[in-house]
């Protein structure tokens, strides 16, 4: 009897250590998981904050303060279509012309484009800032280069530079405007399809694509389109004046080659980003004052936040006048 109970007892003993050591190593692989995990996010936030950092200040060099730079030749690009958004709109341009205008250290202003068109009114409201700087800074000129392209809407903004410098081979020109867009309604009457759509209102579903277009909102669309057309030559006249050698294809929506262009007086001379700057300027040294393209916004690009409005814009963008 005595001997069954210590045999008990020992085997009861047994099991408790096994099991507070088994609760023990549970609860220190536990620990250490936890520890792991802990050192896993602080040193991936670590690094997307380095990331962070370091973007901030890359993407932010061309707005630095220029007090300590000396004399030197001030640029900014437009790189893409002439929208609300982007290195074309006006809240992009027009703050970073004024940047570099103000600034008692550069010598000038290189506007560099490479733009296929766009928005009238954006590149309409650029135009009228580079006119109003130029009157405010008179002694300060400003010279366009074209890269690839300075076409429609990119040439409306052009037009108001003390100079246009282009390449050979760029393309420059297609002085017109544009109204795009399809209509489905003979497909839909083939499919069957019915287009139920309510307005108050005769000319409310203008330009619906779903919907017939009357000779009406035919006439008076092409008028609407003749105004910015007109609009547009008065400023290429503007600002090209005794310069622009009119033809009767010159303000047609034709684009020409650099060479040509300069020939036309649409541009004139042929030259770059640096020959412009140590050659017309004399200020070789040259400071981005582009606005740029913050790290949020081209992660919220990137992964989709956008998309939605771009579904929307992408439907009616045919449906508006532009420059291309």
């Amino acid at each position: 009897m005595n001997d069954h109970s210590l045999n008990t007892s020992g085997s009861s003993s047994k099991n408790d250590w096994e099991r507070s050591f088994i609760e023990k190593l549970a609860m220190e692989a536990l620990r250490e998981q936890r520890l792991r995990r802990r050192w896993g996010i602080f040193f991936k936030l670590s690094f997307f904050g380095l990331v962070f950092a370091a973007y901030y200040l890359l993407s932010d060099f061309g707005n630095r303060d220029t007090e300590n730079l000396g004399r030197h030749t001030a640029l900014v690009e437009i790189n893409g279509a002439i929208e609300s958004e982007g290195s074309g709109s006006a809240q992009a341009v027009i703050p970073a012309l004024n940047r570099a205008f103000l600034d008692a250290n550069s010598a000038g202003v290189i506007l560099r484009i490479n733009s296929p068109g766009g928005s009238p009114v954006q590149a309409g409201m650029i135009n009228d800032e580079i006119g109003r700087l130029r009157k405010e800074y008179p002694q300060k000129h400003l010279y366009v280069v074209v890269d690839e392209m300075c076409a429609s809407g990119g040439y409306y903004i052009a037009a108001a530079a003390d100079q246009i410098f282009v390449n050979k081979a760029s393309v420059v020109g297609s002085i017109g405007v544009l109204m795009d867009g399809f209509g489905f309604t003979a497909l839909m009457e083939k499919a069957g399809v019915e287009r139920r759509l309510m307005t108050a209102g005769e000319n409310k579903g203008f330009m619906d694509p779903f919907s017939p277009h009357s000779e009406k909102q035919k006439a008076f669309s092409q008028a609407m389109l003749n105004d910015i057309h007109q609009q547009f030559i008065e400023v290429v006249r503007k600002g090209r004046g005794q310069r622009l050698k009119e033809t009767p294809e010159t303000f047609s929506g034709l684009f020409w080659i650099g060479s040509k262009a300069v020939e036309m007086g649409l541009a004139d001379g042929f030259g770059s980003i640096d020959t412009v700057a140590r050659d017309v300027l004399k200020a070789e040294d040259i400071v981005d004052y582009s606005q740029k393209e913050g790290l949020p916004e081209r992660v919220l690009k990137k992964f989709g936040a956008s998309i939605g409005n771009g579904a929307i814009s992408s439907i009616w963008k045919g449906s508006s006048p532009s420059l291309r």
